[in-house]
């Protein structure tokens, strides 16, 4: 079955990669010195929305938008393919979860919790995977598993904040707007 994609669904994908970038700059920077940079950030909020709105085609608008927020960051701008890619997952995986849950034109509270759930779970294996490499095994001589294991310590509270927010506020959003696009004749089902 060859799936259609509408003028309309590229104008979301558009809408939410600059949400998404935009989000970004909602971020407080914490002064953690091992692991890099560590933040609380309400990206992670708009990257599992492009999923339950979108299906897995959200995980681009998720992917890209934190991809071009980090080339504008020096701090970031080495590391934007790879938040491309673990961003992009967790629009992706909720995208993909949302699909396969939701029957089409449904929206469910729960299995859009699971469906965020399933994303965050899968951006911070991802993300944690990173650090662990970046900070431990590929750092400058005589780092060590260990150094990546307390980089990854100390992101775990920020990134716990992170996941909780985008589960608790993304599902209702995603209601709030798939009812609001339905009422406007703009939803997205063809």
């Amino acid at each position: 079955m060859k799936q259609k994609f509408s003028t309309r669904k590229l104008a979301y994908l558009g809408l939410l990669t600059a949400l998404v970038f935009a989000s970004n700059y909602a971020r407080i920077i914490l002064p953690v010195s091992i692991g890099g940079t560590t933040a609380f950030t309400l990206a992670n909020i708009v990257c599992a929305l492009s999923g339950l709105i979108l299906g897995p085609i959200g995980g681009l608008a998720s992917g890209l938008g934190s991809a071009l927020y980090d080339l504008t960051n020096p701090v970031y701008a080495a590391e934007s393919w790879i938040t491309f890619l673990t961003k992009g997952a967790l629009g992706l995986v909720a995208g993909i979860a949302a699909a396969k849950l939701l029957k089409k034109g449904e929206t469910s509270y729960p299995k859009y919790v699971i469906s965020t759930v399933l994303g965050a779970l899968t951006y911070y294996i991802l993300y944690f995977f990173k650090t662990f490499l970046i900070s431990g095994l590929f750092a400058e001589e005589g780092a060590s598993a260990a150094l990546g294991f307390a980089a990854i310590a100390g992101k775990i509270p920020a990134s716990v904040f992170n996941a909780v927010v985008a589960i608790v506020v993304a599902p209702p959003l995603a209601i709030a707007l798939v009812k609001a696009l339905k009422k406007s004749n703009l939803a997205l089902e063809e």
